[in-house]
């Protein structure tokens, strides 16, 4: 067995494992609400928005770091479709999904450039829950490890990139 292999294989066993933790209703539930929550990037960029509307001090960078959300879950569909990995077809979803794509996790995308961006306004509770949604996303069967890892590397590398430009809006207001 190739690399390849081991990790295809290793995917696949670790899905099995967290979307058994989802047959129990509590924590099925708190997947469900928090894969809803985290559905195009939905509950970032309403964090993101109301922080700029209570830090008026920081507006800009608050909505600097929301468009690096956004645009961090726009690239990750744009690579979805390139790549066009199936999800997991061994487990029964959780929840139904917009796209039958797996990679790369567009709500681990979004997360992640959420808890870069956010985080470094000080938003100390978004990198945890940020974390929490791309679990989530494994619980509720609907994408491998592989598809998180690849979703929250390019969303905090996305955020990253554009840390200098979000700091410039902080000082503009």
């Amino acid at each position: 067995m190739d690399d390849l292999d081991d990790l295809h294989d290793m995917d696949h066993r670790i899905v099995s494992a967290l979307r058994e933790c989802g047959t129990d209703p509590r924590v099925a539930g708190a997947a469900r609400a928090l894969s809803w929550a985290g559905e195009h990037a939905a509950l970032w960029l309403a964090a993101g928005l109301a922080g700029a509307a209570v830090d008026g001090g920081r507006r800009g960078a608050w909505l600097r770091g929301t468009a690096l959300t956004a645009g961090a879950h726009l690239v990750s569909m744009g690579v979805k479709r390139v790549v066009r990995r199936p999800r997991p077809a061994h487990v029964e979803p959780l929840v139904h999904t917009v796209g039958r794509h797996s990679f790369p996790s567009s709500h681990a995308a979004s997360a992640a450039a959420a808890a870069v961006a956010f985080g470094a306004l000080g938003a100390h509770a978004v990198p945890p829950l940020a974390g929490l949604v791309c679990v989530s996303r494994l619980v509720a069967g609907v994408h491998f490890p592989t598809d998180v890892a690849a979703g929250a590397a390019l969303g905090a590398l996305t955020a990253r990139l554009g840390a200098r430009w979000m700091r410039e809006g902080a000082h503009r207001d």
